[in-house]
């Protein structure tokens, strides 16, 4: 018989405040089956706990599933749960690659896995999965074995539909997943041979058949205009319908903020300071609004966030919806909301001259720009003016009279703001933050939504002016939850690994230059060395060897710091209406708040809040998850779309500069049209080529004709692929012309290709590495929006305003 346990659950007030029938916590039941030793059933638990109710069996099945899901328990075949911590796996998500293999990537930050196309053939890309190390192949790497699936990412898949001497199969426009979905013919509708559809799938992979699927929607014939987003939307399955539960929810709120949520307790009244918001023109959700003064000690600051979590309640239909969609995302016209119009361009927006519920991070900063003090309460604010960028820089750079008239009752304020944006840049500077110069592109469309041109996007003193407010605030929002141990998410961003600080010191070595900082150098290193550059006419070639160097910027509970901007911490408070982990933060600043006044100080000890490290965990991991997929695919829109712009344009000529080098091509990012293309290794003439993947080249045997990353080059356009998203170019002429002088580098089975002896145009292999992009998580652009005018234009993809 299993021993009962005796000892207190020490979380039971936290799951009484989140359950009206609260049940043991998940760190009792792995305490349980820590000291028990071995794997128990669920009947053996529940006598273990004293679990005897109807509700209260109930209530531990479920919470044992949600274990199993969530990769902290297994179920054996014996029908028992075991600790996943005792049996040697691994947790983590599957990354599917275009030619059938993948990756495990744990969750614990240890080294990939690599997945076999037969391991594959039971998962799709994005899946959550249970693994373990099955060896290590010829190349080093960590072979993987897939045990259990313990969540499928897509419920559905949108695709090609071929139907083919009877047999019907979808190829998903997804290329990270690469296995086909059977459909019965019965499943099929009206869909036809040839159609792009979305699947449903019925039954998912296993090692000996293909997942069966049923066709739910027809999009409408393959290469036609104008779908691209309904495509990428489906093939990233983005959730863009709202719960029945939602929209029941949302019908119960009004327009306007009601009188009692402004005067409830605890809540300021700050209508009476000239806050502004400052945004692009087409924007139409506002979650930040500011003002500065001057005092003896330096600068009073203030930064007014929307304040979301005041509507949207923890469990709500809202708040599952939210945690569904992790964040919004922009397409070109279009936006997929993480909360309701109702909220996100009503409510929660912090419109001109109209009352609304904020946060606020009231800060005080001294001369020279150092944080000194912050607190942050609930209050009512009133937004003095909608401001955009160009007007701010018209007024403060350029000095343009009608605009000063126009806003001269807010002017004085924005001096304040820009007397201290100064400050900040100067500390930015000291403090060694890194700057990378990229350029980022907008895509400008007539009325018939036909490209008219992708033009580059400049950043004024205005876009940068609340950059760094936004960065000064997240500051003294991770430090008040450092300071109050409150659970909550960081925006975490760490330095390169070591084979790649290895692989760029050797990069760097060739051009005389030394990164400073030894093995484990900071982001003032990495300024220092940006500086020494900037100058030179190779500047941009180390430069985008130094940004593929860093890792990605992630949410984590656990805090290592900002690498990129320079920070021991750093967290998002700033964008609650459009990520989730802001109004994550917003509530655990609520939490603090809250039982401030409630005297917990003199306890000295906050009481638990509703979300434990281990949850945070899960929500960190899944909101980087949906952080990328909105990533990938906003791209995929973009690709298609510059694609369709290139279309009329085969057989004209560009200069333009090689982004990347691989060992099957070069890609060219073309000048003026900012569109990317590859030069494949086999339209090379006249050579074998060499790939040297230590210092980014293709280098000719015989000729000795190098091609570097960053050498200028001129192509013409061979061919567009829609469907592949491709472009493909013929070299013309090395603009650069640098001969290789050396040993050329052994093939190692990663070796170029022969060069074409004529000028044929070549179809080019498939992409397997997209151009990277600014991953130190600042600046950029801001919020984009569905609003259609008479010129319309939008982002590509890029660096978001990720403060």
């Amino acid at each position: 018989m299993t021993q009962r346990s005796d000892k207190q659950d020490p979380y039971a007030e936290r799951e009484a405040q989140k359950y009206e029938k609260p049940i043991p916590s998940r760190e009792y039941i792995m305490d349980l089956l820590e000291q028990a030793g071995r794997p128990m059933s669920r009947e053996a638990i529940a006598e273990a706990l004293k679990l005897e109710s109807d509700d209260e069996l109930e209530g531990l099945r479920r919470r044992l599933r949600a274990m199993e899901r969530d990769g902290q328990l297994l179920f054996n075949r014996r029908r028992e749960y075991g600790l996943i911590s005792k049996m040697d796996l691994v947790r983590g998500r599957v990354q599917g690659h275009p030619d059938g293999f993948g990756f495990l990537i744990p969750d614990d930050g240890s080294d990939d896995l690599f997945l076999s196309g037969r391991e594959m053939r039971v998962a799709f890309h994005g899946d959550r999965v249970l693994g373990r190390v099955a060896g290590i192949d010829r190349r080093g790497r960590r072979e993987g074995a897939i045990v259990e699936v313990l969540e499928r990412a897509h419920k559905t898949v949108v695709g090609r539909l071929f139907i083919e001497g009877g047999v019907a199969f979808v190829v998903p426009d997804n290329k990270r997943i690469s296995q086909d979905i059977l459909v019965p013919t019965e499943n099929l509708g009206p869909a036809e041979h040839n159609q792009i559809v979305t699947v449903e799938i019925a039954q998912p992979p296993t090692p000996f058949r293909q997942a069966i699927g049923q066709v739910v929607e027809v999009l409408g014939d393959h290469m036609a205009p104008g779908m691209e987003i309904d495509v990428a939307i489906r093939a990233h399955s983005l959730p863009q319908v709202w719960s029945p539960q939602t929209e029941a929810q949302i019908a119960e709120l009004s327009e306007e903020v009601k009188e009692e949520h402004k005067q409830e307790p605890g809540r300021e009244n700050i209508r009476h300071l000239p806050l502004v918001t400052i945004d692009s023109e087409d924007a139409r959700d506002f979650d930040d609004a500011v003002y500065c003064e001057p005092n003896r000690k330096g600068w009073r600051l203030l930064v007014a966030i929307a304040d979301v979590s005041h509507y949207v309640e923890p469990d709500s239909p809202l708040d599952k919806d939210a945690i569904e969609r992790g964040n919004s995302v922009y397409f070109p016209e279009r936006v997929i909301p993480m909360l309701p119009e109702i909220l996100s361009n009503g409510l929660c927006s912090l419109n001109p001259e109209v009352d609304r519920l904020c946060m606020v991070c009231d800060m005080q900063l001294d001369k020279t720009g150092v944080l000194k003090g912050y607190t942050f309460y609930p209050a009512v604010m009133y937004s003095h003016a909608r401001l955009t960028y160009n007007k701010v820089a018209g007024m403060l750079i350029d000095e343009d009279a009608d605009l000063c008239r126009q806003y001269a009752g807010v002017l004085p304020h924005l001096h304040n703001l820009y007397q201290l944006y100064q400050t900040l840049r100067q500390r930015r500077s000291k403090r060694g933050a890194i700057d990378f110069d990229t350029t980022e592109t907008r895509i400008v469309f007539g009325e018939d939504r036909k490209i008219e041109s992708i033009v580059p996007t400049e950043r004024n003193d205005a876009h940068k002016l609340i950059e760094e407010c936004m960065i000064i605030a997240n500051v003294a929002t991770a430090r008040f939850l450092l300071e109050h141990k409150v659970p909550a998410l960081y925006r975490v961003h760490e330095g390169p690994k070591p084979e790649k600080l290895e692989a760029l010191r050797e990069f760097l070595g060739e051009f005389g230059l030394k990164l400073g900082g030894g093995d484990s150098p900071e982001g003032k290193h990495f300024s220092k060395l940006l500086e020494q550059i900037a100058e030179r006419p190779d500047a941009h070639l180390i430069q985008t060897v130094m940004l593929r160097t860093l890792q990605q910027a992630v949410y984590s509970p656990d805090n290592v710091g900002h690498f990129g901007l320079a920070f021991d911490a750093y967290a998002h408070f700033t964008s609650p209406i459009r990520r989730y982990p802001d109004l994550l933060v917003h509530r655990a600043i609520r939490h603090v708040i809250k039982h401030k006044k409630g005297g917990f100080l003199q306890r000295k000890k906050l009481p638990p809040f509703r979300y434990d490290h281990a949850a945070m965990e899960n929500l960190g991991e899944h909101c980087s998850q949906t952080e990328r997929r909105a990533d990938e695919a906003t791209r995929d829109a973009v690709d298609w779309l510059k694609c369709e712009f290139m279309l009329d344009k085969v057989g004209e000529e560009y200069n333009g500069t090689i982004s990347s080098v691989t060992s099957f091509g070069l890609f060219i990012e073309l000048d003026e049209v900012f569109v990317e293309g590859l030069v494949h290794v086999t339209s090379l003439e006249n050579d074998y080529y060499h790939f040297d993947p230590a210092h980014h080249r293709l280098i000719g045997e015989r000729q000795r004709q190098m091609f570097r990353l960053g050498d200028r080059v001129r192509v013409k356009l061979a061919r567009v692929d829609l469907e592949e998203r491709k472009m493909d170019f013929m070299l013309l002429e090395s603009l650069t012309g640098e001969t290789f002088h050396g040993e050329l580098p052994e093939r190692g089975g990663k070796g170029g290709g022969r060069g074409k002896k004529t000028g044929k145009k070549t179809a080019g292999k498939k992409r397997s590495s997209k151009k990277s992009t600014s991953r130190s998580d600042e600046g950029g652009g801001r919020k984009k929006t569905g609003k259609k005018t008479s010129k319309k234009s939008t982002r590509r993809r890029g660096k978001k305003k990720t403060d």
